[in-house]
C-alpha cells in the first residue's frame, strides 16, 4: 500500500510539472481544466495497471523488510506474525490516517455549514440562471454552485460585471471541480500535491470566467474594475472568489496575452509517451521481471516426470504452469544437479513450497524422501523428490507402532506445540512471536549492509528441530552469503530451552522451517 501511495504522489508531481512547464501559460483554458481534473485520477489508476507480458504470478508468502523474520509453518503462525510485527507501527499509522481523515472531514463540514448559514441568514433573490445573495456591510464576491454571494458595499457600477463573472462559474459547474479536490484532500490529507492542484484549477476557473466576461466589454474596463477596489476574500477553498489578491496579477497577464497558436495544442501529446512510461514503470516496479545472473524466470507448462525401478524417465504434461517441473522417483535422474542458491526468486518460492509440504507431512513420508534440484539440457529446472526405498520399507513396518510417532513430527501435526518461556502452554502464536522477538533483537543488521550484495529481495531458509528435552538442535540455513548463514545459525543457537511438544501425551521432537526475506537496498 505504501508503495502504491508513493507511486500516486510521484505521478501527480510529474503531471503537475508537465502542466507548469508546458501548459500553464497557454490560453487553452478548458483543455487545461480537464487536464488538471483527469491527471489526478490517472495517477490513482496507473499503479493498478499490470501488463501481462511483464507481470509474474508471485505466490502469496509474507514478505518482511529486513531485519524482521517470517515464520511460516502454518497459517496460525502467519496470522500471529501479522498481528505482532505490525501491531504497533501499523496501528499507529492507521490511527494517524483516520485522525487526519476525520479532522479534514470536520473542517470541510464546518466550511460547508458556513456557506449554508450565509444562505439561511440572508435574503435569496431568485434569478432565471442563479440565486443572488447580498451580504450586508461586506465587499465579498464569490459563488457556490448556482449561488452568487455579493457584498452590498461593492460599488453599483461593478456589480453587473462581477455577477457575469460568477455566473460563468455557476454555469460551468466549477464548484464540482473544487469539491472533487476537497474529497481527494480528505482521503489523502497528507499529500501536499493536491493543494497545488487545487490552486492551479482555481486559477484556471478565473481565466475561463475572465475570458468570457471580457468579451462582453473592453478588457481595459474589466481590468480597471479588478484593480479599482480591495475586496474582502472568503477563506473557503471550494468557493470561486472574484477577488483574490494573489491571483490578480496572473489574471491580468493572461487577459492581455495573445491567444495561443492552435499548433501549441500538440503539447498535450506529451501525455502519450509520459503515460506509456508510467504504465511501464508501474508494471515493472514490483519486480514483475526477476533475474538472477543471466537466468530469467518464465512460467511454462508444468511437466511431471517419474522413474521407478529400472525403467526410464517418463514425462507427462499437466494443465498447470510453473517455474519448475517436478520429478518423483526411486533414484536420482541423470540431469545436472544444481544448488538452491542457483535458483531465481520464483523458482526458490516453488522449491520451498515442496520442501515445506514434505516437512509438514506425516513422519512416515518426510523421513524417507530427499528433495534436490536439477537442470535439464534445455535449461528447464526440475525439483526432484527422491524416495529411499529401504527407509520406506522400514517405515511401513513401523506404521502401527509407537516408535513411528515418538521420533519427530512437524509443527502442524503436534497435539501440543512446544512452549516458549513466558507463553501459555502450547500457544503457537506466542511461540512465533517470541522467536521473532529473539531474532530481531539478536540479528546483526549492520553486517548485511557491508557484504556487497546487490539490491533486492534475498531469500533465506532456516530449518531446526526442538528435541524431546526442549533443546534447539539440527539448525540448518541456506542464505545468499556465508556470513548471513553463520549469523542466522548463531542467532538460532542462542534461543532458550523450551518445553517440548506432545503427541498422544508423549513428548516428541518437532521440526520447524522458517523462510524469511531480506530487503537489501
Amino acid at each position: 500500500m505504501i508503495n502504491y501511495i508513493l507511486q500516486v504522489i510521484f505521478f501527480q508531481v510529474l503531471f503537475l510539472a508537465i502542466y507548469d512547464f508546458f501548459l500553464s501559460k497557454e490560453t487553452f483554458f478548458t483543455k487545461n481544466r480537464w487536464y488538471l481534473l483527469l491527471t489526478p485520477i490517472l495517477s490513482f489508476v496507473i499503479p493498478l495497471i499490470k501488463i501481462p507480458t511483464f507481470q509474474k504470478a508471485i505466490s502469496q508468502d509474507y514478505l518482511i523488510v529486513f531485519p524482521e523474520i517470517v515464520l511460516n509453518p502454518d497459517k496460525v503462525i502467519q496470522q500471529s506474525i501479522e498481528k505482532y510485527n505490525f501491531e504497533t507501527s501499523l496501528n499507529y499509522i492507521v490511527v494517524l490516517f483516520w485522525v487526519g481523515v476525520v479532522f479534514f472531514t470536520m473542517l470541510f463540514f464546518i466550511r460547508l455549514m458556513k456557506i449554508i448559514s450565509l444562505i439561511n441568514k440572508n435574503t435569496v433573490i431568485e434569478k432565471p440562471d442563479f440565486k443572488l445573495i447580498f451580504l450586508p456591510k461586506q465587499t465579498k464576491a464569490f459563488s457556490f454552485f448556482s449561488y452568487i454571494f455579493l457584498g452590498k458595499d461593492v460599488p453599483d457600477n461593478q456589480q453587473e460585471k462581477i455577477i457575469q463573472h460568477e455566473l460563468v462559474h455557476a454555469k460551468q459547474k466549477h464548484t464540482l471541480d473544487l469539491l472533487f479536490f476537497e474529497t481527494l484532500k480528505i482521503i489523502m490529507w497528507f499529500n501536499p500535491i493536491l493543494y497545488f492542484y487545487q490552486k492551479r484549477i482555481t486559477l484556471v476557473h478565473e481565466y475561463i470566467s475572465d475570458a468570457k466576461v471580457a468579451k462582453l466589454a473592453s478588457k481595459e474596463q474589466y481590468i480597471n474594475n479588478l484593480l479599482s477596489n480591495f475586496f474582502q476574500v472568503e477563506n473557503i477553498a471550494f468557493v470561486n472568489q472574484f477577488f483574490n489578491k494573489s491571483q490578480i496579477k496572473k489574471r491580468i497577464i493572461m487577459m492581455t496575452k495573445k491567444q495561443s497558436k492552435k499548433m501549441n495544442q500538440f503539447k498535450y501529446l506529451l501525455l502519450i509517451p509520459i503515460l506509456i512510461s508510467m504504465v511501464f514503470y508501474s508494471a515493472c516496479s514490483e519486480e514483475n521481471i526477476i533475474t538472477k545472473g543471466n537466468k530469467i524466470s518464465v512460467k511454462k507448462q508444468k511437466i511431471r516426470y517419474s522413474q521407478f525401478g529400472e525403467g526410464g524417465i517418463n514425462g507427462q504434461k499437466t494443465d498447470k504452469t510453473s517455474y519448475l517441473d517436478v520429478y518423483f522417483g526411486t533414484r536420482a535422474p541423470k540431469w545436472i544437479e544444481i544448488s538452491y542458491d542457483d535458483l531465481t526468486f520464483e523458482e526458490s518460492e516453488e522449491y520451498e513450497y515442496y520442501l515445506n509440504k514434505i516437512n509438514n507431512s506425516n513422519n512416515s513420508f518426510s523421513n524417507f524422501v530427499t528433495l534436490k534440484v536439477y537442470q535439464r539440457k534445455d535449461g528447464r529446472r526440475v525439483v526432484a523428490t527422491i524416495i529411499d526405498m529401504e527407509k520406506f520399507r522400514k517405515s511401513k513396518k513401523l506404521k502401527n507402532g509407537a516408535e513411528d510417532i515418538s521420533e519427530e513430527v512437524s509443527f502442524m501435526k503436534v497435539d501440543q506445540a512446544p512452549t516458549f518461556p513466558g507463553c501459555e502452554e502450547g500457544d503457537k502464536a506466542c511461540f512465533s512471536k517470541k522467536v521473532q522477538q529473539h531474532f530481531a533483537k539478536n540479528f546483526n543488521a549492520d553486517m548485511v549492509k557491508n557484504l556487497g550484495l546487490s539490491s533486492g529481495r534475498k531469500r533465506v531458509y532456516i530449518g531446526f528441530k526442538i528435541d524431546k528435552t526442549g533443546n534447539i538442535i539440527d539448525i540448518q540455513a541456506r542464505a545468499p552469503h556465508k556470513d548471513i548463514k553463520d549469523e542466522v545459525i548463531s542467532v538460532m543457537q542462542s534461543l532458550p530451552k523450551v518445553k517440548p511438544g506432545k503427541v498422544n501425551n508423549e513428548e516428541i521432537a518437532v521440526k520447524f522451517s522458517i523462510p524469511f526475506t531480506l530487503n537489501v537496498e
